[in-house]
């Protein structure tokens, strides 16, 4: 289980990257809802962190693939594999993560400890 940061400091509309191996991406929706899915895009090394939230999908800066929050989905390319999502809760005011066990889908030229 990975502490993100304490619900307080991240407002609704905001994410934040955790320095996991491979990075995890925290959402904090307007609606006020908590996420977590794989910082990286699966199409090209791209954090997903730094994308454009709208709903319950990140854009991704790079090339606009689109991945759904909930599920981790694509939906919208040039991505065609889905990232991880992760369990998120609050536990004593903080956002706790708990890592998928899942393989990875990672970006070609990346493995899960960086580039090759």
């Amino acid at each position: 289980m990975h502490k993100a940061c304490p619900l307080s400091e991240l407002a609704p509309g905001e994410a934040l990257r955790l320095n996991t191996a491979p990075p995890i991406a925290v959402f904090h929706t307007e609606d006020g809802e908590l996420f977590a899915i794989d910082d990286t895009c699966t199409h090209q090394d791209a954090s997903l962190t730094d994308g454009w939230v709208e709903g319950c999908e990140v854009e991704c800066p790079l090339h606009a693939s689109k991945f759904n929050l909930r599920t981790g989905k694509v939906d919208a390319p040039p991505a065609k594999l889905p990232v991880r999502t992760h369990e998120v809760t609050v536990v004593d005011g903080d956002i706790m993560v708990i890592e998928s066990e899942e393989a990875p889908n990672l970006p070609p030229g990346l493995t899960v400890n960086g580039h090759v």
